[in-house]
Formats: C-alpha cells, structure tokens, sequence
C-alpha cells in the first residue's frame, strides 16, 4: 500500500480500534480483528433466502415447487414496487443483530449487515439496476427519530451495499410525517399510518430523469407497507422502476 494511500489508512485505523475496541462476533462472541462484528462462520451460517420463494415479496416457502411464483398474498394485491429480495430467511440470530443496530447503536454492525444485503445483488432480476447504476435509497427516519437515535440504520445499510456493488447511495426520500410504531399492525393497518408519510426530496427530483430506477434499501421487510408506501411516493414524483432490497424477510 501506498504512503497516503486510503486503504492504508483505514487499515491503521482499523488496527487502532482494535487495541481501544477489541471486536467481538456479534453470534458467538469470539474476538476478532479489523472491526469486523461477525465471524466467517457465523456469517457463512446465516440462512440465506433460497428458491422456493415468492418472487414479489421473498416470502420463502418449503418444498419443492418448480417455477418462478407469487404466493397467496401476493396474488391478491398490487404494488408500486416490482420485487422485494431479502437476503435472509427470518431467524433469531438475524433478528438480534438489527436489534441491536437499531436500539443498541452498535453501529459496526451495519458493516456486516450490508455486506450480507448486497448478496441479494446476485439475483439476475437486478441485472438492469446494476447495469444502469440505479442509485440506492434508503428508507428514512422522521427527523424527531433520527434525533433520538442519531442515525438510519437503512442508510449505514445502504452505504456499505453501495461501497460493495460501486451503486450510487441517494437520500430521494423524507418522511415527512411522524408515524405510530407498527409492530402489531395488521398490513391493512400499516399501510393507512403510513400514508402519506413520504415525499420526495429535492435531491431526488433531479435524479428522475438520469436513471431508469431506484433501489429501495431497508433492514427488514415483514408486511411490505413501509417500502410500498416509499414506492408509491417515488412512482407518483415520476420515478418508473422501483426494486428492494433488505437484509432479512420478516
């Protein structure tokens, strides 16, 4: 490595915050060096979202179902967005690790988080965003959440999937409304807190006309209403084509 080069630095600096902050993994907390938060093993053993799935929400199924389908819900409903594609299956150890991002402020995570996200890449239904370098948006945070938290875990998701794929990284989005928390919403419920929640931002409007789509990123899709109503605000300012990207499926 070059004097002055920034891989140099940030590898100093990484040995530096090892000796302050020596890391741990964030599953079987054996240490670790670099300030990374998941061991090789642990990240290997995530469980990936694998065929069979449904091919709008990443809802997996069990089984052997030949083809490429919709599943039950799906079927019944349209979206704003063509196709939500979580990386992950929903399990507990996934779940801990955006917990703890989110309420713990363990930001080193998110650096495992979206190195995991960007997997999801691979799927050739992205082909067209990749080639194209569709900017990332990350879901927002109602500035008096962002206040509280200070920081959006989408964002420091979206920034380590942009660093991996080369994919822009764009804030098109604000929310402009404070909502209820969701967690025991039904999807129906979800859906009316959140409307009108979104706009574009200006920053996002001169983006409209220089790409064919965008990349939604967010840490969890469960019902899916959080990024069908940001879809639903990016198609009605004028963006075409919508896709999603998260960590886990809910």
């Amino acid at each position: 490595m070059a004097k002055g080069d920034p891989s140099r630095v940030g590898f100093l600096f990484g040995r530096l915050l090892d000796l302050v902050y020596p890391p741990s993994c964030g599953c079987c907390g054996v240490r670790l060096r670099d300030g990374r938060g998941l061991c090789d093993e642990c990240g290997a053993g995530l469980p990936r979202l694998a065929a069979p799935f449904c091919q709008r929400c990443g809802e997996p199924f069990e089984g052997e179902i030949g083809g490429v389908f919709d599943c039950p819900n799906c079927g019944k409903l349209r979206f704003a967005f063509e196709f939500a594609r979580p990386a992950l299956k929903w399990d507990e150890e996934t779940r801990q690790l955006i917990h703890r991002l989110k309420y713990d402020r363990e930001i080193h995570l998110a650096e495992e988080l979206g190195r995991l996200a960007a997997e999801a890449l691979r799927d050739p239904r992205f082909a067209d965003a990749l080639t194209g370098a569709w900017p990332l948006v990350p879901v927002p945070l109602h500035r008096s959440r962002l206040l509280h938290r200070h920081f959006n875990q989408s964002a420091e998701i979206a920034r380590v999937v942009g660093r991996v794929s080369g994919l822009p990284v764009v804030s098109a989005l604000r929310r402009i409304r404070r909502t209820d928390t969701q967690t025991r919403l039904s999807r129906g419920e979800r859906l009316r807190n959140l409307a009108g929640a979104f706009a574009v931002s200006r920053t996002g409007k001169t983006w409209m006309t220089r790409v064919g789509g965008v990349i939604l990123v967010d840490d969890v899709l469960t019902t899916g209403s959080t990024v069908e109503s940001c879809a639903a605000a990016l198609k009605a300012a004028g963006f075409k084509r919508i896709q999603v990207l998260t960590v886990m499926r809910g």
